[in-house]
């Protein structure tokens, strides 16, 4: 089933079959900005269970047809499922975000995942994205100044581009 939005992952007309790190755009980090990222998922570790199921719930809330992927589960706020899923999502991106150049080897099992078993809309990579952007500002409020958003945006930019790199 496709979600009510429409998205489409293709590759960029410079692409080749196998992608630089230029093509999910984590070397356009600097290295102030990759510290950034690293602080900022440290600090939400401890707290992962709650900050993943508010972005899991907000992305369903504002993009209903993200639900079809989780109608097994109880998605209800605070729920189980929610929170557990919500925390193996910050645990990947805080992964991720101590060895951003390792990036694609760290997310392949996630990749084909997915790309493969689950069917994913790799658009909903992007919404939910989006929707971690907004849940992390309304927790970190003056910390998540325009330097850690403009960072954290293109880090998880890059973080959607790579986990959708099986749908190419």
């Amino acid at each position: 089933m496709q979600a009510n939005h429409t998205c489409a992952v293709r590759p960029s007309r410079h692409s080749t079959s196998t992608h630089s790190t230029s093509a999910t755009g984590y070397n356009m980090l600097t290295d102030h900005e990759k510290e950034l990222i690293a602080k900022i998922w440290d600090k939400m570790i401890p707290v992962a269970s709650d900050i993943g199921a508010e972005c899991l719930l907000r992305m369903m809330t504002t993009f209903p047809g993200t639900k079809t992927y989780f109608a097994h589960l109880d998605i209800r706020p605070r729920s189980p499922h929610l929170r557990s899923h919500g925390k193996k999502i910050v645990l990947a991106i805080a992964e991720c975000s101590k060895d951003i150049s390792s990036m694609m080897v760290t997310l392949a099992p996630l990749q084909t995942l997915h790309a493969y078993k689950l069917r994913i809309d790799p658009c909903n990579f992007k919404l939910l994205c989006h929707c971690i952007l907004v849940t992390l500002a309304a927790h970190m409020g003056d910390e998540f100044d325009p330097v850690a958003h403009a960072a954290m945006d293109k880090y998880l930019s890059a973080f959607a581009a790579v986990l959708a790199e099986k749908y190419r």
